[in-house]
C-alpha cells in the first residue's frame, strides 16, 4: 500500500516539476548567475508535499487539478526560498540541504538572498498569470492569493521564524514552541489546502475540514523532523542531523522527551484524518499522504 501511495506521489510531484521546469526561466537568461541560483535549489531534490497539497485539494472539491498548477508551483518555490534563507549563517547556518552544499555555499550569501527574494517574487507572478486567469474566477484568485500572501509573512512563517530566532537561547514553554511550529512550518501547509480548495470554489464547510486537516498535518510533519533531527540517518535525510541541538534550539523532543513527540505526532495525524470523514473516498490519497508524514525516514 505504501509503495503504491510512493508511485502516486512521484507522478503528482513529476507534474509538479514538469511546471516548475516550464515556469523558471532558463539558466542562461541574462543575468545568468541569479538564475543559475534559483534553480540550483529548486530542482536540488524534495518530497514536493505543498504543491501536491495544492492539487489534491483541488481534486477533492471539484475533482480537476490541472488549473491550479500554477498555485501549486507557487507554494514550493515559497518553500525553497524559506530554506535558502534558513540556511544562511546569520540563522540556522546549515552548509548542507538535499545532499548537497547549501545555497550561500555554493554562490556566496548575496546571491543567496537574492535567490531567495527572486523566488518569492516569482511565485506571486504564477499566482496572476494567463494560466490561471484564463480558467479561474477573479474573486478566488484573489483570495487565494490573500492566503499565501498571509501565511509567507509575519502573520504565518516570518513569524514563526522571528521566534524560533528569538527563543534559540532562552527558555521555551509548549504555547511558544506550538506557535513556531504551527506558523513557521504550519502556515504552508494551511494556505497550500486552502488556496486549491478556495480556486477549486470549496464551500465553507470543505474549506472549514481541510483547514482542520491541514494544521493537524503542519503540527506533525515538524513534530517527526524534529524527531528525524535527533534519530534519522543522514544519508537518507541529505542533510546532517543533530542540528537543533548545535543551534540550541528547543524542539517538542526536547523539550517534552522523543517518547512524548511520537504520541504527539501520532495523535496530530489521527486528528488530521477525522478532519476529512466527510470527503469519503475522495480524500484516500490525503489521508495516505497523513501516515506518510508520520512514517517517513526522509
Amino acid at each position: 500500500m505504501m509503495n503504491n501511495f510512493l508511485n502516486e506521489l512521484e507522478l503528482r510531484a513529476a507534474i509538479v516539476n514538469d511546471s516548475l521546469e516550464q515556469y523558471l526561466p532558463p539558466e542562461d537568461t541574462y543575468p545568468p548567475l541569479i538564475h543559475q541560483a534559483m534553480r540550483y535549489s529548486l530542482f536540488a531534490g524534495g518530497k514536493r508535499l505543498r504543491p501536491v497539497l495544492v492539487l489534491s485539494a483541488a481534486e477533492i472539491v471539484s475533482g480537476e487539478s490541472r488549473h491550479v498548477l500554477p498555485a501549486a508551483c507557487a507554494l514550493e518555490l515559497i518553500h525553497t526560498y524559506s530554506l535558502i534563507h534558513d540556511d544562511l549563517p546569520a540563522i540556522d547556518n546549515d552548509d548542507f540541504r538535499r545532499g548537497r552544499p547549501t545555497s550561500h555555499c555554493v554562490y556566496g550569501e548575496a546571491i543567496a538572498v537574492l535567490a531567495g527574494d527572486a523566488l518569492l517574487t516569482l511565485a506571486f507572478e504564477l499566482l496572476t498569470c494567463e494560466d490561471m486567469e484564463q480558467h479561474i474566477p477573479a474573486d478566488r484568485l484573489l483570495q487565494a492569493a490573500r492566503e499565501i500572501a498571509r501565511a509567507s509573512g509575519t502573520m504565518g512563517l516570518i513569524g514563526g521564524q522571528v521566534m524560533d530566532i528569538l527563543t534559540t537561547d532562552k527558555d521555551m514553554d509548549g504555547s511558544t514552541l506550538e506557535y513556531i511550529y504551527l506558523n513557521k512550518t504550519g502556515a504552508l501547509y494551511r494556505a497550500a489546502v486552502r488556496a486549491g480548495a478556495i480556486l477549486a470554489g470549496a464551500g465553507a464547510n470543505e474549506l472549514l475540514a481541510l483547514t482542520g486537516f491541514a494544521e493537524h498535518l503542519g503540527l506533525a510533519f515538524q513534530i517527526k523532523d524534529d524527531l528525524l533531527d535527533i534519530e534519522g540517518e543522514e544519508a537518507r535525510l541529505g542533510k546532517a542531523t543533530g542540528s537543533d541541538l548545535k543551534n540550541k534550539k528547543f524542539t517538542y523532543p526536547v523539550l517534552f522527551s522523543i517518547e512524548k513527540a511520537r504520541q504527539k505526532a501520532a495523535q496530530s495525524i489521527s486528528a488530521a484524518k477525522d478532519k476529512l470523514t466527510v470527503f469519503d473516498e475522495r480524500a484516500d490519497f490525503m489521508r495516505r499522504l497523513a501516515d506518510f508524514v508520520i512514517n517517513r525516514d526522509f
